[in-house]
């Protein structure tokens, strides 16, 4: 359905998941945490009118109070504190410095990083970290639950993943509940697998670790990639 055709009040929302955030105006972002406008005017409208009386300036319209927000018509309490809440946690954004992605230099990185996910499992799970070009970690996540081999580590979901996060290098590790670390055939035929796949994509597979309670093996360490 063309965004035409949706309500007034569902224009925006649509927009946002058609075209991203970056799309909308003020207004329509507004419009987004109001909800709803009133019976004159849609949200957007409302939104407009709320902006236009504080300069089009977000800072002046955090000034105001809610008794202030609540005499625009069709504004209430509610939507006076949704406007409100999300103004300050913009200001509370702004205020803090955005952290630091950790670095990846070593497989012993690696193992700190998953080490509270994987090493007291009573089952075998397989998981995925993302890099960007300077190694820094940028997500994780988990692929599988169960034993490894081809059937539970689907290499299209694992590169999908990875070009969601536009990695440019991955990371896969899987535990053994044995504390045995010695990797088997399957750990090694599905490291080649990932690892031809990334070549294709240019995502390159750094490393693969097994991890055990205390300990773990990393094959890149060990020349097994």
């Amino acid at each position: 359905m063309s965004i035409k055709f949706l309500a007034e009040d569902d224009r925006p929302r649509e927009k946002f998941l058609l075209k991203g955030k970056n799309a909308l105006s003020d207004a329509e972002l507004l419009a987004i945490i109001m909800g709803s406008g009133n019976r004159d005017d849609s949200a957007v409208e409302l939104g407009r009118k709320i902006l236009d009386s504080v300069g089009n300036n977000w800072h002046n319209l955090s000034l105001l109070q809610i008794s202030e927000l609540i005499k625009f018509k069709g504004i209430g309490e509610a939507k006076a504190i949704s406007i409100a809440t999300a103004l300050e946690i913009g200001r509370r954004r702004a205020a803090q410095e955005v952290p630091e992605k950790i670095q990846i230099t070593q497989s012993s990185d690696i193992y700190k990083v998953l080490q509270p996910f994987l090493s007291d499992l009573q089952t075998e799970e397989f998981w995925v970290i993302f890099l960007n070009q300077n190694n820094r970690l940028i997500g994780k996540s988990k692929l599988s639950s169960g034993g490894i081999n081809q059937s539970v580590v689907d290499v299209r979901i694992l590169f999908k993943a990875a070009l969601d996060h536009f990695a440019t290098g991955i990371v896969i590790a899987h535990n053994h509940p044995s504390g045995n670390l010695k990797p088997s055939q399957e750990d090694l035929k599905i490291t080649k697998q990932i690892s031809e796949a990334g070549t294709l994509l240019n995502i390159q597979l750094l490393d693969h670790l097994i991890i055990a309670q205390n300990s773990f093996l990393s094959f890149a360490d060990e020349n097994l990639l």
